[in-house]
């Protein structure tokens, strides 16, 4: 696909000799007579490069910069000035065009400045797609090309101090997503707190949220600030939005829009500066059109919408996410370099995981905490959301301790022993019930 090009001057000729010069370039060109037509043009159409006169009619140049450097996809910008303006084209450089030529111009050096620009747009965007994948890696695990197109949205947003909902259905790491729009963001060393919209009854969600007075009501036996208020200068994610009653989604959009709250049982209202990340596996539109979800709330939360697709829809992630999370578990359960067999993986790949990346998770765990071969070769049970019991994870525990106190200590079992402050007839009662030696 070439890269497009939008050529903004109030001279037609101009225009039309540009044009000619980009095509040249293998670029698909548009076109407008000023900065508020290349505006709404820009608010359907994905531009690579503009190329603008600095005076215009209305909106010139200069302004046109400074709007493009609000939008949500920003395009490279090239200043087109008349002769002996330098000046103006250091200015426009400063304020984000990348170069610039002088009326009248000669052909060979609009194409080689364009060239210039566009190969320096293409390594951006390389750059930024690698900084995407990399700040997501950082929390989940994904090969696949839906979840790098995740990746690269997240980028792009995650220093834009916008309000995101993230959708998704439960399991697939909606939290993750929000960890890494925030490890992103100017806020990251600010506080980052978590709010499940569903864990608390109506009249308890407002005094956690937005705080409460002493004796606010029974039981609240001290003052607490809230939690928009703990957060303050950073990041809220409201977990399970969806789930929020009606009179608490009035509150939030009340905060939301006159970025205050006042706690449960006060009359004085203390501004907060926080970032909000809502979270939902709901279809809101569709709470909305139903009546259980605020019009006005879902437009204020829904500025950037980013859907995290189920693992149904990105099955090469499969094995990448088995293979992460028996490493985890065999280093926890005192397993050392335990793996999956191909046979093994072939069948995870293989399966819907209606409960996503969350029940493939636990279908490992059990998986590796029933296990004692360096090789794992058994296959999950027909219910693979069949979590590991509390039996079964305190005995995988207390093999890991063992497997470690043993590594420790380079197999000295009496000092394994003394390490574990257990004797030495029971530790080797346990190297033998969990088949460590």
């Amino acid at each position: 696909m070439n890269p497009v090009a939008l050529v903004v001057d109030d001279e037609a000729p101009i225009r039309y000799t540009l044009r000619a010069i980009l095509e040249d370039e293998h670029l698909d060109v548009l076109e407008a007579a000023d900065g508020q037509a290349a505006l709404d043009l820009l608010k359907h159409r994905r531009v690579d490069v503009v190329l603008t006169d600095l005076r215009m009619p209305g909106l010139d140049g200069m302004a046109l910069l400074d709007a493009l450097q609000r939008l949500p996809q920003r395009p490279a910008a090239i200043m087109i000035t008349a002769h002996g303006s330098e000046r103006a084209a250091v200015e426009a450089m400063t304020r984000g065009a990348l170069d610039y030529f002088a009326k009248p111009f000669d052909p060979d050096e609009v194409a080689r400045v364009v060239r210039r620009v566009v190969a320096t747009r293409r390594l951006e965007d390389e750059n930024r797609r690698l900084r995407a994948e990399l700040a997501l890696g950082r929390t989940m695990v994904f090969a696949s090309d839906a979840m790098r197109r995740v990746a690269d949205l997240v980028e792009r947003i995650a220093g834009r101090d916008v309000t995101v909902l993230i959708t998704g259905e439960s399991g697939t790491g909606k939290e993750l997503v929000a960890r890494a729009l925030v490890r992103g963001s100017e806020r990251a060393a600010k506080p980052y707190l978590r709010f499940n919209c569903a864990a608390l009854r109506p009249e308890l969600a407002e005094a956690e949220l937005f705080g409460h007075a002493r004796g606010a009501f029974t039981g609240a036996v001290r003052a607490r600030p809230g939690l928009f208020r703990e957060a303050d200068g950073g990041t809220l994610l409201l977990d399970e939005i969806g789930e929020l009653d009606p009179a608490t989604q009035g509150a939030l959009l009340r905060v939301l829009q006159e970025r205050e709250v006042r706690p449960v049982g006060e009359e004085r209202a203390v501004p907060v500066n926080v970032r909000i990340l809502a979270a939902t596996h709901r279809d809101l539109a569709a709470e909305v059109r139903e009546g259980r979800f605020r019009h006005d709330l879902f437009y204020r939360l829904n500025v950037v919408t980013l859907h995290v697709p189920p693992l149904r829809d990105r099955p090469e992630d499969i094995p990448l996410l088995a293979e992460h999370f028996c490493r985890r578990f065999a280093d926890r359960f005192g397993l050392g370099d335990a793996r999956l067999s191909d046979r093994v993986l072939r069948h995870l790949q293989a399966q819907p995981w209606p409960g996503n990346v969350r029940e493939l998770e636990h279908a490992i765990e059990r998986l590796v905490a029933l296990s004692s071969g360096a090789v794992i070769d058994d296959l999950p049970p027909s219910d693979a959301a069949d979590a590991l019991g509390l039996k079964e994870r305190v005995a995988a525990f207390e093999r890991g301790l063992v497997a470690e106190a043993l590594a420790a200590e380079g197999g000295n079992q009496s000092a394994a022993a003394r390490r574990l402050g257990v004797s030495r007839v029971t530790l080797i009662d346990k190297m033998q019930r969990y088949g460590l030696r």
